[in-house]
């Protein structure tokens, strides 16, 4: 498939649902997410996971996939029985533009709620790389916040949050 021929899948062609993080046709996504945290973020401020350590009772790991082929991935960190965290959301950059860091967001919240969850959380980085992101989670309804569980306050972080 071509990169064209991505861009114009049917939207009945995705699909989301769980996965283990740990699924070989998954390293493209993980190594696409790790380049983008290390390409403008110092160490000491890069939160994101290790791909093992998605593999944990409190996290649900879901894929998204065109055809097959995974194009998202996004994460849910269980904080307490009311609380979840986002990690790990990545969408590749050949499949932007298409919508799919919206539909990726949604099923995360949509997952969030399926759980019992009354809010989420996230941490994002502020440098200009993550503007979209930034601006994609306050369409969805995210507003910034202070520092929340397992997190300290970072100059090069953003704390956002969402009550469903």
């Amino acid at each position: 498939m071509t990169q064209q021929d991505s861009k114009t899948t049917s939207p009945d062609a995705l699909k989301i649902a769980p996965e283990s993080p740990l699924a070989a046709d998954l390293d493209l996504l993980f190594q696409r997410h790790t380049q983008d945290m290390h390409a403008d973020t110092p160490p000491e401020s890069i939160h994101m996971l290790d791909r093992s350590d998605l593999v944990a009772p409190e996290i649900g790991f879901f894929v998204m996939r065109d055809a097959g082929r995974p194009v998202a991935m996004g994460a849910l960190k269980r904080i307490d029985a009311t609380h979840a965290e986002i990690k790990s959301m990545h969408v590749l950059a050949e499949d932007r533009g298409r919508g799919l860091s919206r539909t990726m967001l949604t099923a995360l919240l949509d997952a969030a709620r399926d759980r019992g969850y009354r809010r989420v959380s996230l941490e994002t980085g502020i440098q200009p790389t993550f503007i979209a992101a930034r601006a994609l989670y306050q369409r969805a309804g995210f507003v910034e916040c202070g520092p929340f569980q397992g997190y300290g306050p970072d100059p090069n972080s953003v704390f956002m949050t969402c009550e469903l």
